[in-house]
């Protein structure tokens, strides 16, 4: 496998932004005199975009509003709260760090609001280590569906084999493997009940820097640049 460019998702891959998204969903729920629900449940609906996510916290509230009701409310507290508290998970800036540092462009493909995703990369400092980002609003589809990862290949400049998605979820595993993309998951994140193990995923780490050091394919180094 000769890995030429690296795809990653944000939310869960990345950064943990769970308690930032979960105070912008109660925010929204404080709005409607609905009861607040805990970060750990609220982890359990990030992935699959802010309608996704706002449709289910309605759900979850026995609410008869609608999405389309309430969304503009909810960006709303969702921009307010976008630099809260997130955090990179450990190892992120080293890991990209050496990636650039072999020559390899990175992008971002994630389900969030595009326009959320430059100011939170600026504000953890890991902008300068993408060239392109995949919004969950950049295309009519969003992962699961391949079209944003066939997308990023093309602005990456690769044929999607030889691009490497790097995810946390079942709509990361989706998604590559509807692009025909090879994935790596990590064990940490918004797994929502995804076995990495048993995934089929070309490899499992517990810490992005493993994907330069020590992550192997059937005794290859997965990225030997």
């Amino acid at each position: 496998m000769e890995i030429a460019a690296l795809v990653f998702d944000l939310d869960g891959t990345l950064v943990d932004s769970a308690a930032d998204i979960a105070e912008a969903v109660n925010r929204m729920l404080d709005d409607l005199s609905l009861p607040r629900v805990d970060e750990a449940t609220v982890r359990g609906w990030i992935g699959e975009g802010v309608r996704n996510l706002v449709d289910t916290a309605l759900h979850h509230a026995g609410s008869g509003h609608t999405p389309a009701e309430v969304m503009p409310g909810f960006m709303r507290h969702y921009h307010d709260c976008l630099l809260r508290s997130p955090r990179l998970y450990d190892g992120v800036v080293e890991a990209l760090a050496q990636l650039q540092a072999r020559g390899l462009p990175l992008a971002i493909c994630t389900n969030k609001p595009s326009a959320l995703v430059p100011p939170l990369l600026e504000h953890l400092g890991i902008a300068p280590y993408f060239a392109h980002i995949v919004g969950g609003d950049s295309l009519p589809q969003r992962k699961p569906a391949p079209e944003p990862l066939l997308h990023a290949a093309h602005l990456l400049g690769q044929a999607v084999p030889r691009c490497l998605m790097v995810g946390d979820s079942a709509t990361d595993l989706g998604a590559a493997n509807a692009a025909g993309m090879p994935i790596v998951l990590v064990r940490y994140g918004y797994l929502r009940g995804l076995d990495p193990e048993t995934s089929g995923a070309v490899a499992v780490v517990d810490d992005l820097r493993q994907l330069v050091a020590e992550t192997c394919v059937q005794g290859v180094p997965l990225i030997n640049r």
